[in-house]
């Protein structure tokens, strides 16, 4: 298969692209360290060259996989070549060496592409000094391709062929039996195959060699002709645009059905349909440009094939294997049944003779006579012509064995004899009949044997042939899901999708964090690292901007500690998030940040600590017409949805108040459970007052100013006076807050919201307070209300709260169960069991400042906020969001599921790392926690474990091995052990 330029390819391709001359840079990419893109622009017209270091120069109209992160030569042709005008685009000379020079006179530079041995792609400025090299080396003593060195024009071909002279003398020298073309080859510029064309036009063989098909005297001049005739194509390449052609090879396969079909595979590209390609298939293009893009383009497409091809011609192979050793174990048994039985008629023939035989060598042993004496009264007796010992050949004394020549002894009576002369093995414990009966034997078992071969001949043949078919069969769905299988862009990272579908990207190394904050950390999007050095930076992905809720910061946070030390050491840590904004790069005065650190400002917000406990599982790609079946699949979830108990249940015909009254103990439980964020607040402030306590006096007026900032955002976040009753007496339920606020009346009928209060018991309530700015209809139904509610209440003061049976047995259990458990351990209880809102906002997000306030003084004056609720009570169904269209993020989501029904239909599987707890509703999941056990190794025993689950359809089967082991095994933390139901018996 072909792969690099020739001189012939470079001189067409150099006149195909003269049309890029005047175009403009519009931007440069590089696929890998020697494939670069630069996208050029001229008024409407868009075209992209490819640039590949040794090896091609064209344009493509293909979208080619760019670099994650541009390189420094990319970044260094940005640089200087951006909004550059394309001035020329020549041959160097005759040689395989291209200059593009962009921008004119002082201003101008040179990318310089070198097309042989190992290629170098340079970046030179006007006076061809060198500002970057690709591949920096020494040719010889004096030169040297290195920054500031100035680049060897000079140094290339300048002819496409030496003297006729020197092509003589060279082809002189040559030893007898040479090739012909690999003799020229060296000496001129044309290429090879322009060579073998020109050999074939003037009358030479394929491939013909000096002294037999070439005749150095007589053939000579048809040799210069057919130089000549090289050098006018040539001539004509620098002058016209060449078509091009691809010349294909036609392989034969078989299909599913097993019928015989063929695919072309491409093995060669050229711009001009040359002698010795004729007979073979071949595609016609336009231009050479576009026969090259196709080539390129379609290579990996085709090595997909023909590893398919392979795999089939393989299986068919086995089974041709299978079918040639049944034939050839039954053609032995014959035969060896053939010869037991003209052994044994040779001993009975011979009976006489080989009991004498017998007879002397047991004689020989009982005299108590040494081998070797044996051996020599053997040959004695031979050289006298002893008949018995001139029958015996060998001795196997060792085996107790006697080798002896048989004749048939009838073989000149007139019957034709079939018994030819044999030597064979007779024991010394048996007589010649017993010898014979032996052979017998063997012959019968034997032909037993072959009966029995020939009996499952068939089902064993059967057998092959269903598993070969079956091979074949998935040999090609598991092509066509290679072909189908898309990879995503977040695939590069560590990657998951929460509970709750929110992306969450990891890096594996500084490079990967730098780019992932510089690039893909976006407005709303959160920052998780966790609480050790060199840990991954993870990025939770939020487009809609909404606050991320805990369960999903639980699980990047997990995920941080996961990727990072802490899973080698076996060690339980921490993790801790941020905002977008408070990540950045600049260092403070005087330091600097290496690659993949970052600086971040303003208060951290920690997280639980995380158990090492990650899983492994299998995530399907959906049809377009499936996706909609699994909608709101991961989404928010209510402690109801999620499957746990209420301990309060809200009938319809009872009425329901809850008052903060601090007299009594059970609406003491209830405060400390009902209202967690002032106590959280509450508690983060002791806790900062009493650092700033620790601290020297010179922290005082910092700590003063933190404690003001506090208080402050206390009186606009807090709530007051606020008081929660509970009236069970009505048919309706009603949620009184005294803090100036209206009575909410709510039915089951209306909209229902659930508020996470702290102790996993949700109330519903009527989240749409902020209409009653919107209409004086609305103000005065609510003012109604409240005066109702507020005459209710007066009526039942000093009387004790009304609860349902049962009720005050559950308070009084709570108590109990809750009496140890001491405020810090209660607020963490309460962020983890709000999995419907984050429990604190950052304050930055949140302060709203009032311009009457103590700290405004001096100041200049914002424009005050609007006064919302604490963001801790997040509503799930916001009304008020407006509708921003489909988020590209969420959408790419949706077509990702781990819990494919059996309607469904699967495009590719994609295996997923992620906190186990996350792949609770997965269909094909394992445990993974720290152990000794390689990545690899882990990757093939949970790929074994899902092929042996009793519910995977054979479309599963064949998705999941599609995947290959690398791809799982790529994203597990470390050394692991891997969990799952039935594993140890998988293992043995």
């Amino acid at each position: 298969m072909k792969t690099r330029f020739n001189t012939y390819d470079l001189v067409c391709s150099v006149t195909g692209l003269q049309n890029l001359i005047g175009m403009r840079v519009n931007q440069i990419y590089d696929i890998d360290h020697r494939t670069y893109l630069i996208r050029f622009q001229r008024s409407e017209e868009k075209c992209v060259l490819l640039l590949e270091s040794g090896n091609r120069m064209h344009m493509t109209n293909f979208e080619w996989p760019k670099n994650v992160a541009p390189s420094g030569f990319s970044m260094k042709m940005r640089k200087h070549l951006k909004n550059k005008r394309l001035e020329s685009l020549t041959q160097v000379g005759m040689d395989r060496i291209i200059n593009l020079q962009f921008g004119s006179g002082e201003a101008a530079y040179h990318i310089i592409l070198e097309v042989y041995d190992r290629g170098n792609i340079i970046l030179t400025d006007y006076e061809m000094v060198i500002l970057y090299v690709l591949r920096p080396h020494t040719e010889g003593d004096k030169i040297r391709f290195a920054v500031k060195e100035k680049y060897p024009l000079d140094r290339a071909h300048s002819t496409t062929m030496p003297p006729i002279n020197k092509i003589q003398e060279h082809i002189q020298k040559a030893k007898e039996g040479d090739n012909l073309k690999k003799v020229l080859n060296p000496l001129l510029e044309f290429g090879s195959a322009v060579i073998d064309h020109v050999l074939l036009k003037a009358g030479f063989t394929l491939g013909c060699k000096i002294g037999k098909d070439f005749n150095v005297i007589d053939d000579m001049p048809k040799l210069i002709l057919a130089l000549e005739d090289a050098d006018n194509i040539m001539n004509h390449a620098k002058k016209h645009v060449s078509q091009g052609y691809i010349i294909q090879k036609k392989e034969a396969k078989l299909t599913q059905d097993g019928k015989e079909d063929f695919i072309f595979a491409n093995i060669e590209f050229h711009p001009f349909l040359f002698e010795q390609y004729k007979n073979q298939p071949y595609k016609e293009f336009d231009s050479f440009d576009a026969a090259v893009d196709e080539y390129y383009s379609t290579m990996e497409g085709q090595k997909l094939d023909l590893k398919a091809l392979q795999q089939e011609r393989e299986a068919l192979q086995k089974l041709e294997r299978v079918k040639k050793d049944h034939n050839q174990r039954l053609s032995t048994l014959e035969t060896t049944q053939e010869l037991d039985k003209q052994k044994a008629e040779l001993i009975s023939r011979n009976q006489t003779l080989v009991d004498n035989a017998i007879l002397a060598i047991q004689s020989a042993l009982a005299n108590q006579m040494s081998w070797p004496d044996i051996q020599v009264l053997l040959k004695e007796a031979q050289a006298i012509g002893d008949p018995v010992a001139s029958a015996i050949k060998q001795l196997k004394l060792e085996t107790n064995h006697i080798a002896l020549l048989l004749h048939d002894p009838y073989e000149d009576s007139d019957e034709e004899s079939e018994l030819k002369p044999m030597i064979i093995d007779i024991d010394l414990d048996y007589t010649a009949f017993s010898n014979a009966k032996n052979y017998y034997s063997q012959k019968k078992a034997a032909a037993r044997k072959h009966q029995k071969t020939i009996e499952s001949h068939g089902k064993a043949l059967k057998s092959a042939e269903k598993k070969t078919k079956q091979t074949l069969k998935e040999v090609q769905t598991i092509h066509t899901i290679n072909k189908l299988r898309k990879t995503y862009w977040f695939e590069k990272f560590y990657w998951f999708i929460t509970s709750e579908n929110y992306l969450v990207i990891g890096g594996r190394d500084q490079q990967q964090n730098e780019l992932i904050v510089k690039r893909y950390l976006k407005t709303g999007d959160l920052y998780v690292h966790a609480d050790l050095t060199g840990a991954s930076s993870v990025v939770i992905k939020n487009p809609s901007g909404n606050p991320v809720p805990p369960k999903s910061l639980a699980e990047a946070g997990t995920m941080a500690v996961a990727y990072s030390i802490a899973w080698d050491s076996k060690i339980i840590a921490s993790a801790w998030w941020v905002h977008h904004d408070q990540v950045s790069k600049s260092a403070p005065t005087g330091e600097y940040l290496t690659t993949g650190s970052f600086m971040i400002r303003g208060k951290k917000n920690y997280l639980t600590q995380s158990q090492l406990i990650m899983g492994l599982g299998i995530m399907f790609r959906l049809e377009e017409s499936s996706i909609e079946r699994h909608k709101d699949e991961r989404r928010v979830k209510t402690v109801d949805e999620e499957g746990e108990k209420t301990d309060l249940i809200i009938e319809d015909d009872k009425e329901i108040e809850l008052e903060d009254d601090s007299d009594e103990d059970e609406n003491l439980e209830n405060k400390n459970t009902l209202n967690p964020i002032q106590e959280e607040d509450h508690l983060t402030e002791e806790r900062e007052k009493s650092e700033c306590a620790k601290n020297n006096n010179t922290n005082k007026d910092a700590c003063q100013e933190d404690e003001d900032e506090d208080d402050d955002e206390d009186t606009k976040y807090k709530f007051p006076d606020t008081q929660i009753k509970i009236d069970l007496s009505g048919p309706k339920v009603k949620l009184h807050v005294d803090n100036n606020q209206p009575i909410i009346q709510m039915q089951k009928s209306m909209e229902e919201n659930v508020v996470y209060l702290g102790d996993d018991k949700p109330v519903i309530i009527n989240t749409s307070t902020k209409e009653k700015h919107s209409k004086a209809k609305q103000k005065e139904y609510l003012k109604e209300e409240a005066e109702k509610s507020e005459k209710n209440e007066h009526d039942k003061k000093g009387q004790q709260p009304i609860f349902k049976r049962g009720q005050k047995g559950k308070l009084k259990k709570m108590k109990e169960k809750y009496k140890d458990q001491d405020e810090e351990d209660r607020r963490l209880s309460m962020l983890v069991l709000q999995s419907a809102g984050a429990a604190k906002e950052d304050k930055r997000k949140n302060r709203i400042k009032d311009p009457s306030g103590p700290k405004q003084q001096g100041k200049k004056k914002t424009n005050p906020k609007p006064n919302v609720p604490l963001q801790s009570l997040h509503m799930i169904d916001n009304i008020d969001d407006e509708d921003t269209g489909p988020i590209p993020e969420v959408d790419m989501l949706d077509q990702l599921t781990g819990k494919p029904f059996s309607e469904d239909e699967l495009l590719f599987a994609v295996p997923v790392i992620a906190p186990y707890n996350t792949l609770q509703n997965y269909k094909f999941k394992v445990k993974l926690t720290p152990g000794i056990g390689k990545r690899g190794k882990a990757a093939k025993t949970a790929v074994a474990v899902f092929l042996r689950d009793k519910e995977i359809s054979s479309r599963e089967k064949d998705l999941l091995k599609a995947i290959k082991d690398e791809t799982i095994a790529r994203n597990i933390p470390g050394k692991v052990k891997i969990s799952a139901p039935q594993i140890q018996k998988l293992k043995k």
